[in-house]
């Protein structure tokens, strides 16, 4: 992990810039960049123009670790009232959730009754619900939600993280029971005896565990690559193309403002490609973690940041 890295994440996590961090105008001009805005008005804006380009879209309200039961509530009536306006919309354009969001540190039950309504609402519109991983510590629970939600709608999916060990384990367990699978390299501070430390490592552990989700598997699996990194994205094609697939036998989801050439490159040669267009208030510990995936978009943040 690169010192740029460790202190990437451990400002996303620091209380005092948290709080202070939002209120800064260079800060606030950088994020511009990589979120429309903070209403959900800004992301169906936003969505429109990417469904017109023949780009789908991914949406979350950003927020996590919520600790008041009547918040958790709102947030959860937030993505019901906003899946509906979707289906009005006629967009391409589905949610995912941190569990935490949902009340998840509150209490278990109270969480997936919120995630329930979500995935009830999802089905009922036509849309499929994805469930975004957070820390380790979380793994097994959002796991085990997922699979319960599962059970009743079929249109379920789940973040998973190519740099903590466990994944592979996950990753086929997952693909056996018809759940798709969203995979990242993982944005969180975890210890080497959790995850790799060196980023070749989480690289080559990608690599392994997509063309492990390119093989045959369970209806209703997704093989989803959440991924900026071209040279995977290019090798993750050659592989599928190696092996008889066609560019729409996975998708690649990226995330607004970043590799914008990539993603219509990709709309060119047909492949399914998904933006996620995230709004809200609570966007800097977000924000501080999309840096820390790869350190070195600070230096294009701070080229950008003082352009005139």
């Amino acid at each position: 992990m690169s010192v740029m890295r460790s202190v990437l994440l451990a400002v996303s996590e620091n209380r005092w810039m948290r709080e202070r961090g939002p209120k800064l105008w260079f800060v606030r001009r950088a994020v511009r960049r990589f979120m429309p805005g903070e209403e959900f008005d800004d992301m169906l804006q936003a969505a429109t123009v990417l469904n017109s380009e023949g780009i789908d879209t991914v949406f979350t309200r950003l927020g996590e670790n919520v600790s008041d039961p009547a918040e958790a509530d709102l947030v959860t009536r937030h993505y019901v009232e906003g899946l509906a306006r979707i289906q009005q919309a006629g967009l391409r354009c589905e949610p995912s959730i941190k569990l935490t969001q949902l009340g998840l540190d509150l209490d278990r039950e109270r969480c997936y009754a919120n995630l329930r309504a979500l995935g009830e609402q999802a089905d009922a519109t036509g849309n499929y619900l994805w469930v975004d991983m957070e820390q380790s510590s979380y793994v097994d629970v959002t796991l085990d939600l997922t699979r319960r939600l599962r059970r009743e709608f079929p249109r379920v999916g789940v973040c998973l993280q190519a740099y903590l060990y466990r994944t592979a384990q996950d990753l086929a367990s997952l693909k056996a029971e018809g759940i798709g699978v969203r995979l990242v390299k993982g944005a969180y501070k975890e210890p080497p005896s959790l995850a790799f430390p060196a980023k070749a490592d989480v690289d080559d552990n990608y690599f392994t565990l997509a063309t492990a989700m390119l093989e045959p598997g369970t209806p209703g699996f997704r093989a989803v690559f959440g991924t900026h990194d071209t040279r995977l994205i290019r090798s993750i094609g050659e592989h599928a193309e190696r092996a008889g697939l066609g560019p729409r036998a996975y998708e690649v989801h990226m995330l607004y403002g970043i590799q914008r050439a990539e993603q219509l490159r990709l709309v060119r040669a047909g492949a399914d490609i998904r933006v996620l267009v995230a709004y809200g208030a609570y966007w800097f510990p977000w924000y501080m973690r999309r840096l820390a995936e790869r350190p070195a978009n600070v230096w294009f943040v701070l080229r950008t940041m003082f352009r005139a």
